[in-house]
């Protein structure tokens, strides 16, 4: 068993050629720290060369999360206090994040429970995404002044129709039907199959397609019968409002909803988003119409330099300290109304950030586990 010492936040126990690794921060919903980020990437590392490891399953510690997301206080004292924290940890997070997506052996990710933010980052890069009952997805980052990160330029802009902009623009948390439902998630579990599922694996008796061999084992224990997932029902709405290619066209479309069936959802999503940074909102929208034509590795070195203006800009450390910090949940946004938002302030989000030194993500595809 490895880095299993007292007090450790990340587990790695290898048992029949699988590598059982654990977020162990339960207390904190697993939310990852900077340490975390760092000695998870190392684990991952081994665990490729590893020839004793032929699939890495990836889990949260406790009953209630997977992983809630990055330690956003940590960073909120970092950037009071004028450290580096706060920009040291997403030039660490984002590469780990997109090595996943190539990593050599079968990576598996069980959501089980609450799964935000950054455990979205860990998420998505996987070839088999597990869902179950417990599951809550949400990319809530508007709400605190912040923008959907961790690769979600990129996984969010290729959802089915109008769903990424609804999710990133409501920060709303769907369960795990509706995961699979929207392509975030691949397998339904149900309670005791998630319950047995590392004794499963452990059990698993191998063949030379190690990547089959799991999906086979996954797959048959998927659930049967789920209801109809919420997003399926409203899908033609969201489609609707949500293809507008701004915020107060989106919003305008929302207020108009008349048909009785949908008007109390329009409301209460236009009542929502008008809650969230109207910056932000605005920054969104557009990095995701932008994310859809780039590739994964230039979606990660957007958002980082939208990162730092983040941290310029100031709805970030106020939505932290308001919602987080002090908790009296009134933010105060700058500026506080949408129609204040100018353009020249969204574009400042993604203007060319390191055009006279190197960037740090330049050698981001060098990150491969593959390598």
């Amino acid at each position: 068993m490895i880095g299993t010492a007292a007090g450790a936040e990340i587990l790695c126990e290898i048992r029949n050629h699988i590598a059982f690794i654990t977020l162990n921060r339960p207390a904190a919903l697993n939310a990852l720290s900077f340490e975390m980020i760092l000695e998870l990437r190392a684990q991952m590392r081994r665990c490729a060369v590893d020839p004793e490891v032929r699939a890495v399953l990836l889990k949260g510690a406790g009953e209630k999360a997977f992983c809630a997301g990055g330690d956003v206080r940590a960073l909120y004292q970092s950037f009071k206090e004028s450290g580096t924290l706060h920009r040291e940890f997403f030039i660490a997070e984002y590469p780990l994040d997109y090595s996943l997506y190539s990593y050599r052996k079968p990576y598996i990710v069980l959501m089980d429970g609450i799964t935000m933010g950054g455990g979205m980052g860990l998420a998505q890069g996987s070839a088999l995404r597990i869902v179950g009952e417990r599951t809550r997805i949400a990319m809530p980052e508007v709400g605190i002044g912040l923008f959907p990160d961790v690769g979600a330029s990129y996984f969010l802009s290729r959802l089915p129709g109008a769903l990424g902009p609804y999710l990133a623009l409501s920060g709303l948390q769907i369960r795990g039907v509706d995961a699979v439902y929207a392509r975030l998630a691949d397998v339904y579990l149900p309670p005791a199959a998630v319950e047995s599922l590392a004794a499963d694996l452990a059990a698993l008796t191998w063949t030379d397609d190690s990547g089959a061999d799991v999906r086979r084992l996954i797959h048959a224990r998927a659930a049967q019968g789920l209801p109809a997932p919420s997003l399926s029902v409203l899908r033609p709405v969201i489609d609707l409002h949500f293809s507008h290619a701004t915020v107060p066209g989106i919003l305008a479309s929302l207020d108009h909803e008349s048909r009785p069936e949908y008007r109390d959802w329009a409301q209460q999503t236009a009542t929502l988003m008008r809650s969230r940074s109207p910056t932000m909102l605005c920054v969104t929208l557009r990095q995701l119409q932008r994310g859809k034509s780039l590739d994964l590795a230039a979606c990660f070195r957007m958002e980082l330099g939208m990162v730092e203006q983040c941290f310029v800009q100031g709805d970030f450390p106020e939505g932290v300290r308001a919602l987080l910090i002090d908790k009296d949940n009134s933010p105060r946004w700058n500026p506080s109304r949408l129609e204040d938002v100018t353009d020249a302030s969204v574009d400042a989000f993604f203007r060319e950030r390191w055009s006279s030194r190197a960037h740090p993500l330049g050698h981001l595809e060098a990150e491969s586990f593959r390598a």
